[in-house]
């Protein structure tokens, strides 16, 4: 939730850990942030300008968001690495998103990111909300239908953070969430439209709200941190009983899955070599006399794999000459033309 503390959040927990002599791995992918006040191990800002992503494609904030993500997740298999080297050093790896839910849990990108993650790291999925903005029952409800939506969209271990206990205790919530009746008074004070629909989605949470983790925190005065840390310690438990069998079995489906397209490949090119070899067997002498090229792959491969019949001087320099001068003999005199004059320029500028 966007304004909820999560970055301020997440330096408190960053500073306690550091306290029990366990310093977190950090990494922050939101690339619009103007500062963070802790220093990451990885900062997606380093590797994305977002404003201009912004500028370049035309884009608006929430855009320049999603393609800032999607350039980074095209790296991320290096981020990866990275993690799996200092996995011995640090327990715990934090990372801090972008605030807009829609930009990361419901982008290709955010999906790449945490399914890369659950597939070898034991995941958490924490959902940080303001418990000040969230004394309406409309608000709340709200907010609860974002945890939901974000809880069966991950398939992770969730924990809810009520952050800012500070200014407003977060037991209203809890007592909203475990007794029905108490939510079903404080809406009867609404007298919005929303509030009808509020009452009836209120029924269809509860057996949500019955596995929910539940924590009231405070990102500036620090309160609360060692219980989320114990609901931490739940979730792994419950990531290695009920997730990683999941995970465990995608990622194998999905390696699986690349092992036979590149099998049809193969085969695809074995086919095909093997119609290159006939061709070969039935070219007509005039076209070996002639040194033409049949057009179309075939003829290409022809004429870059003959090997010790070329018998070329250097392997790479000659392959791309070989490959160039095919090319030009199937072109239309029109463009040899021009490929002469380039030629014929270009030998200037290197007199010059």
């Amino acid at each position: 939730m966007a304004g909820s503390g999560k970055t301020t959040f997440v330096q408190r927990l960053t500073g306690h850990l550091h306290l029990k002599g366990c310093p977190p791995y950090l990494i922050n992918l939101d690339p619009a942030v103007h500062e963070i006040p802790v220093p990451a191990n990885i900062d997606i800002r380093d590797t994305v300008n977002y404003k201009e992503v912004m500028k370049q494609y035309g884009l608006g904030p929430n855009g320049g968001i999603v393609t800032a993500l999607n350039l980074f997740a095209t790296r991320f298999d290096q981020v990866m690495k990275f993690i799996e080297k200092r996995q011995q050093d640090c327990r715990y790896v934090l990372i801090d998103t972008p605030g807009q839910i829609e930009v990361f849990t419901w982008s290709a990108s955010g999906t790449i990111i945490t399914e890369a993650l659950a597939s070898t790291f034991a995941t958490v999925i924490v959902y940080v909300m303001d418990t000040s903005r969230s004394t309406n029952p409309v608000t709340f409800m709200s907010n609860m239908l974002y945890a939901c939506s974000i809880l069966y969209k991950t398939r992770l271990p969730f924990i809810v953070v009520m952050n800012k206990v500070d200014i407003v205790s977060h037991t209203f919530a809890v007592e909203w969430m475990t007794d029905f009746e108490s939510f079903q008074d404080a809406l009867n004070q609404e007298t919005s439209f929303a509030s009808n629909l509020t009452r009836s989605m209120s029924l269809v949470l509860d057996e949500f709200y019955s596995t929910l983790r539940v924590v009231g925190v405070s990102a500036v005065e620090g309160t609360g941190m060692d219980d989320f840390l114990g609901h931490v310690a739940e979730a792994v438990v419950e990531y290695d009983l009920e997730y990683r069998p999941y995970y465990l079995k995608m990622k194998q489906h999905l390696a699986d899955k690349e092992m036979r397209n590149r099998e049809e490949q193969l085969e695809r090119l074995r086919r095909d070599m093997g119609d290159v070899s006939m061709d070969s067997d039935h070219q007509s002498p005039s076209a070996d006399r002639e040194g033409e090229v049949e057009a179309g792959p075939s003829g290409l491969i022809l004429s870059r794999g003959a090997g010790d019949e070329l018998q070329e001087e250097v392997d790479s320099d000659t392959d791309d000459l070989d490959h160039q001068k095919a090319e030009e003999q199937r072109e239309e005199p029109a463009f040899q033309r021009y490929l002469q004059q380039r030629r014929h320029e270009n030998q200037l500028a290197t007199k010059e």
